[in-house]
């Protein structure tokens, strides 16, 4: 019941949060009497701050128009690709009346980013995006919110994630593309690669995997020992909940956001409390510029979405529990998943220093998996003063990791590795792991 308790909460909020938004631009509009009067500033404020705590944040939007490409200012149309059940395969596609620009952008390298299905919407990868157009042909993932999905189109576990990626990877050139994974799908990106390759089917020339939980023993954070340390029945009985009667997807079971939202506060209370003082301090002082700022990061911050429970418990398994990628015993239909399969396509991994998610050496494990990648063609690199996000936006992303990121595609865009000896496919001996059936339910 908890879900919809949440959600009568959320309704009786609306309208307070409603009036609140209305009180503060009585306060505060330069036409209203009530500007004028003793505390107005404050008042102003004050409800301001209580509108954007009650109120519901719905998923931002990417809002690319544009990005400078050699000095020049293209328009950026973004454009749905694939559409799945479960997730969209977005195109950012570039235009410009400039031959010479359009001649270059044409020979620029294609890649897929793909956005971690972990609470936050793909937007979060916003400034990723924007920077790699200045240099790429980009496609993102797009995961859906699993109560905007159906019950009848069925469930959704972590292995048609691994499906979706090998289509998406197809889609957008297959071996003539390039693969980013963010955090979350380091694991899943790479297990969908080495299937292709034990498979002996062409595969990208890159992959970069940055601050993802490779090997989640490695220096475990706080998120890696709750999921190591909880059974699995915790889970199943204290996370999972169904979707309420208004939306979609009634009735199907998920991993809701706003637990997951409280879980992501809950890591560090202090800042927020003080990042919220401090946008009641712009507002009384006038500080449009901090205001604005404070209200773009919570936009994206406070949006979150629900996560298919049967994707959620399988990744609490296989990563954070058996550890059965690092182990050698993961099987996806029927086939282990050998990252030593992968000869073609060269590898980064990227590390924030400060990175308080996935710990220090877990996405570098990458490296000893991936022993049939050369190793003048593997690199590492360690983004010094970064924390989990500091990898992926902000200043830190386009003044160090991107550069980086952006030298490693190009070199491969122009010399791909050749493939030297044919892969084996290998298949399981053993049965596959059937799906996971939940004897427990909550309303």
């Amino acid at each position: 019941m908890l879900y919809q308790f949440f959600e009568t909460q959320r309704a009786l909020l609306s309208p307070f949060s409603e009036f609140a938004a209305a009180s503060a631009k009585l306060y505060s509009h330069p036409l209203s009497p009530f500007a004028h009067t003793p505390m107005a500033q404050r008042l102003s404020a004050g409800l301001d701050l209580m509108h954007r705590l009650a109120k519901d944040y719905e998923k931002p939007e990417f809002d690319i128009k544009s990005v400078d490409v050699d000095g020049t200012d293209v328009a950026v149309q973004e454009l749905v690709a694939l559409e799945k059940p479960f997730c969209r395969l977005l195109r950012f596609k570039r235009y410009t009346d400039d031959l010479k620009v359009l001649a270059k952008m044409k020979d620029q390298p294609t890649v897929l980013v793909v956005a971690p299905l972990s609470g936050h919407h793909a937007t979060l990868l916003r400034e990723t995006v924007k920077q790699l157009l200045k240099s790429h042909k980009v496609y993102i993932t797009d995961w859906t919110d699993a109560r905007m999905v159906p019950l009848d189109v069925g469930p959704f576990h972590l292995d048609d994630y691994i499906a979706y990626v090998q289509e998406f990877i197809r889609h957008v050139g297959g071996a003539d593309s390039h693969v980013i994974s963010v955090c979350q799908p380091t694991v899943p990106v790479l297990a969908a690669i080495s299937l292709m390759a034990s498979r002996g089917e062409p595969t990208p020339r890159s992959m970069t995997m940055m601050g993802g939980p490779i090997d989640a023993r490695k220096s475990p954070t706080a998120v890696n020992n709750l999921a190591m340390n909880r059974s699995f029945s915790w889970f199943e009985n204290n996370v999972i909940y169904r979707v309420p009667t208004n939306f979609p997807g009634a009735g199907r079971e998920v991993y809701p956001g706003f637990l997951q939202h409280t879980g992501f506060v809950a890591m560090n209370p202090d800042r927020h409390l003080s990042s919220h003082y401090d946008y009641f301090l712009d507002l009384v002082r006038g500080d449009d510029e901090g205001a604005e700022a404070h209200r773009r990061f919570y936009d994206e911050y406070n949006a979150v979405l629900d996560m298919p429970a049967e994707y959620y418990l399988d990744t609490i398994k296989t990563v954070f529990q058996d550890f059965a990628l690092v182990n050698g015993t993961w099987q996806v239909d029927g086939a282990f998943v050998r990252p030593q399969d992968i000869t073609t396509t060269a590898l980064l991994t990227v590390e924030g220093e400060l990175d308080d998610i996935s710990g220090a050496g877990q996405t570098k494990a990458a490296h000893d998996l991936c022993s049939g990648v050369p190793k003048q063609h593997q690199y590492h690199y360690d983004a010094i003063g970064a924390g989990h996000y500091g990898i992926f936006s902000g200043r830190r992303w386009r003044d160090n990791v991107y550069p980086e990121v952006r030298d490693f595609i190009a070199k491969y865009e122009a010399a791909p590795l050749k493939k030297t000896a044919k892969a084996t496919p290998v298949k399981a001996t053993a049965k596959p792991a059937a799906k996971r059936t939940r004897s427990t339910r909550k309303a």
